[in-house]
C-alpha cells in the first residue's frame, strides 16, 4: 500500500488533534480569601473588651489582637502600648517586626 500524501494543513491539523500541547491549558481560578473587615476606630465597647480580655491571654502580640479582636494593626499596637504602660502585660520579646507580650500576673505567680 503506498503511503498517503497529506498536505501541510492536514499534517498540522493531525498533529494538533493528537497532541496535548494543542489544547489550551485551563488554569484554576485559585482560592480567593475574603477581605477582613477590621475596625479602624477603637469604640468604647471594643476598648472595654481589650482592657478586660487581653491581659488574660498567655501570648499577646499584634497578630493575636488583630485576629481575636477584629481591629486593624495600628489599633493593636496602640492597645498593646496602653496595656504595657498600665502594667497589665509584660514584654517577652522586643523585635522591630514583632513584639511579644504575656500577662503580667504570670511572672508574679512563678
Amino acid at each position: 500500500m503506498p503511503p498517503q500524501v497529506k498536505s501541510k494543513a492536514q499534517k498540522a491539523a493531525a498533529a494538533m488533534a493528537g497532541s496535548k500541547a494543542g489544547k489550551k491549558k485551563k488554569w484554576s481560578k485559585g482560592k480567593v480569601k475574603d477581605k477582613a473587615q477590621n475596625a479602624v476606630v477603637l469604640d468604647k465597647p471594643t476598648f472595654d473588651r481589650v482592657i478586660k480580655e487581653v491581659p488574660t491571654y498567655r501570648v499577646i502580640s499584634q497578630s493575636v489582637l488583630i485576629d481575636r479582636m477584629k481591629i486593624n494593626g495600628s489599633l493593636a499596637r496602640r492597645a498593646i502600648a496602653h496595656l504595657e504602660k498600665e502594667g497589665l502585660i509584660k514584654r517577652v520579646v522586643h523585635h522591630s517586626a514583632q513584639l511579644v507580650y504575656t500577662r503580667a500576673t504570670a511572672g508574679k505567680a512563678e
